[in-house]
């Protein structure tokens, strides 16, 4: 009898995420249309996404805290187990603080993938597999996956509309939607189980920030400058916005958000091929500026279809800075800090964008609806500007070995 050929622990971080952001893709555009359903306004609507966020940062800070003493696939597990039992727990209260309680400890994310308890060991896992020439690319094949997955979960978000012409209720066509949620949290548990134990950790032991703390520290700084703007267009409210402004269906909205991902999928390996060529900082702040530009243009918009337009070229431009900045980070850091390093930076990523959803929603809620767009497109042109002139002359290895074209 043939022993069965071992699935590299690679191939298997890209197989959990796909599922993972499968769910997300659903889950963010079906969560305000549920919480709506239960009486929900859009400050409350914001609160819960806020919620989300900031339980996301405190849970992804105790990983960074005790990650030297549990390998990663135990961790990772255990947030698979979490996230089954936040789709179980969405399903059946009806109470709004007890919907407060779950988005703070539970994984639903109103953002993306990138925003997740799940992502910091991911990248450390990812970077312990690959050399520094393959760095930013396996990153980039990592983030396509998650971006695909994400699109043909907007397109599932349309479902509940279909189940419900069986004769079950809005509601109960819902909540189905969670009990997925939480089954996919399940097969992702598993398939984090097949990770071998040793390549779950990296062959240096791990250890908290030290030579590499004052870099790491900057990087969050302005990580979080630009999480805090991401924070006011979540896409929970953004998929709000389009509802209210434009009367969208969830399935014209599906399409939307999938061509979006599917944009923001292609982009990836782009932006991997022009890191090579004119650097990974410069890549980062180079699609991003437009994208910003996009988005502020976007929020006054005469029609649906510039809107849509103009957010479709962002959603082409404003996720290339994704696989770039993930490999910077673990670039420019020592081996054996990768794991504190990505909690650390992804710690107060959250902790930031955590608190202008709230303020959004406020916003939305007195009938300043364009201003979210305007203030996240300013602050994040901020960012880039300052993420320029901090980090321009810091290199990762691989540009330090081989000239930029």
């Amino acid at each position: 009898m043939t022993t069965p050929l071992p699935i590299s622990p690679t191939t298997l971080i890209y197989s959990a995420r796909a599922l993972r952001d499968f769910g997300d893709g659903f889950i963010v555009l079906l969560l305000p249309v549920y919480l709506a359903n239960l009486g929900f306004d859009a400050f409350q609507i914001g609160l819960v996404a806020t919620l989300a966020l900031l339980g996301s940062a405190l849970t992804t800070l105790a990983i960074g805290m005790i990650g030297t003493s549990y390998s990663t696939r135990t961790l990772l597990i255990a947030s698979s187990a979490l996230m089954t039992l936040t789709g179980i727990a969405f399903i059946a209260p009806t109470i709004t603080p007890v919907i407060f309680v779950i988005a703070f400890v539970g994984t639903i994310n109103p953002s993306s993938g990138s925003v997740s308890i799940f992502v910091p060991l991911e990248h450390s896992a990812l970077s312990h597999s690959v050399t520094d020439a393959n760095r930013t690319r396996s990153f980039a094949r990592y983030s396509v996956v998650g971006a695909l997955a994400a699109a043909l979960g907007s397109l599932a978000a349309a479902s509940p509309e279909y189940i419900a012409l069986t004769g079950l209720t809005p509601q109960t066509s819902l909540q189905l939607m969670f009990a997925l949620y939480a089954a996919l949290g399940l097969t992702a548990g598993a398939i984090y189980a097949r990770m071998p134990r040793q390549a779950s950790q990296t062959h240096l032991p791990p250890k908290p920030l030290g030579q590499s703390k004052a870099i790491v520290f900057k990087l969050a700084a302005l990580f979080s400058v630009d999480a805090f703007a991401g924070g006011f267009i979540v896409q929970s409210l953004m998929a709000l916005w389009l509802f209210d402004k434009f009367q969208l269906s969830l399935t014209t909205a599906g399409i939307f958000f999938f061509v979006s991902s599917l944009l923001a999928a292609v982009s990836m390996p782009i932006a991997s091929w022009l890191a090579s060529r004119i650097g990974l900082v410069n890549t980062m702040v180079y699609t991003h500026i437009p994208a910003s530009l996009c988005l502020m243009a976007a929020a006054i918009a005469p029609t649906l279809e510039i809107a849509l337009t103009l957010l479709l070229i962002r959603a082409a431009l404003s996720q290339m800075d994704v696989p770039t900045r993930s490999s910077y980070v673990m670039a420019v850091v020592t081996p054996e800090e990768r794991t504190a390093a990505a909690s650390f930076t992804s710690v107060p990523r959250s902790l930031a964008a955590a608190a202008s959803p709230v303020i959004a929603g406020a916003l939305f809620t007195a009938g300043y609806t364009a201003l979210p767009f305007v203030i996240c497109g300013v602050l994040k042109i901020a960012y880039d500007i300052a993420l320029l002139w901090t980090f321009r002359n810091v290199k990762p290895p691989e540009e330090m070995h081989q000239p930029l074209s």
